[in-house]
């Protein structure tokens, strides 16, 4: 008989997804599921906590039953001896930090009830540190060390990657996160939510160069990001410097906003692309992750193609498939295995972080 495979369990409640996934051995997706919370937040620009907070009340325990029907798993152990893997849970991964404590803290008690109700160990995961595991859920043997970009909503970061366990922040976002840059500023062009997908599909008729905003850098060898500026920027350029001026964007023509549009996406990867670099550099890395909501910009992903690209030998770019960038539970369960074998355990006292 063939090896048992270790079937993690992964739940994901850190914003505004209800998510849950089997993953078999950290690599092979029995099932994942989604419950988006896009259309409730739409009409207001933005994720609001309590609405996100009670979608995922009235979510969790259809998303959990429906990704444990899918991968044809249960809590105990029911094999027939023909199958590859015991059709089994063995333990429980869950994000309990960072992102909404009224949103995680769902997740949270979900999983610890379940804990206790299957006797099966209970896993605690950092949401950024399992959008590094979803670069690499592919990758048998990625070839280290490695920079890992994670550029999301509420985070902008770059990390020291070494192995699953032990990713090492180099630098972080010291105000808005690229993703919430794009949300921004799609609400001052008045394109619809969410941000990203807006910008960039606008961008596509636009000119880059039409518009030179503002990069910032924070000094030659500074790691952090900051976004706030750019963002101002914008909303200047549409309402004047004083802000008591006409509203532009009214007034503008489709192919002026698509302008501002790819040149605000212009500015924004060129910093994420310089700032990797920087952190190439700095330890030498041979692999370049980039995972996260924005990792899906086609714009993003081609600029960082180019730069792994222009190393002699080039560098090895290892891109989160889009289905896995925004926020999802396979890349929870997948970290949740190597924890699992590490035999990092969490006791029934974790409580929900909203920083981490």
């Amino acid at each position: 008989m063939q090896k048992k495979c270790v079937n993690i369990l992964g739940i994901e409640t850190s914003c505004d997804e209800t998510a849950a996934a089997v993953v078999a051995d950290g690599r092979i997706v029995k099932s994942s599921v989604i419950a988006s919370q896009t259309k409730l937040h739409e009409k207001y620009g933005g994720v609001v906590p309590e609405i996100a907070s009670r979608a995922h009340i009235e979510n969790i325990y259809q998303v959990i039953a429906e990704s444990m029907e899918q991968a044809g798993v249960s809590p105990s152990a029911v094999s027939s001896g023909q199958s590859n893997c015991k059709d089994d849970i063995d333990a429980i991964a869950v994000v309990n930090q960072p992102g909404l404590t009224i949103a995680l803290v769902v997740g949270v008690t979900a999983a610890k009830t379940l804990s206790f109700a299957w006797d099966k160990p209970l896993i605690a995961i950092n949401h950024l540190h399992a959008h590094l595991q979803s670069a690499i859920l592919n990758e048998e043997n990625p070839v280290l060390p490695a920079i890992a970009l994670i550029v999301s909503g509420g985070h902008t970061c770059l990390y020291d990657y070494h192995s699953p366990l032990e990713p090492r922040i180099l630098g972080s976002t010291i105000d808005d996160a690229a993703g919430e840059a794009f949300d921004k500023v799609a609400a001052i062009l008045k394109l619809p939510y969410p941000g990203g997908p807006s910008i960039e599909k606008t961008a596509e008729k636009g000119n880059p160069d039409a518009i030179k905003f503002p990069r910032s850098m924070l000094g030659p060898e500074s790691l952090d990001f900051s976004f706030s500026g750019i963002k101002t920027a914008v909303l200047y350029y549409c309402h004047g410097q004083d802000m008591k001026g006409e509203n532009k964007v009214d007034s503008m023509s489709q192919q002026e906003i698509a302008d501002i549009a790819a040149s605000f996406q212009a500015a924004m990867v060129d910093v994420l692309v310089k700032k990797t670099k920087r952190a190439i550099k700095k330890i030498d890395a041979k692999t370049v992750l980039l995972g996260g909501g924005v990792a899906a910009n086609n714009q993003l992903r081609t600029a960082l193609q180019k730069l792994c690209e222009s190393y002699k030998p080039a560098k090895k770019l290892l891109i989160a498939p889009k289905q896995y960038c925004t926020d999802n539970a396979v890349m929870v369960a997948s970290l949740g295995y190597y924890k699992f074998e590490a035999k990092l355990f969490a006791d029934l006292t974790i409580e929900p972080k909203a920083t981490g």
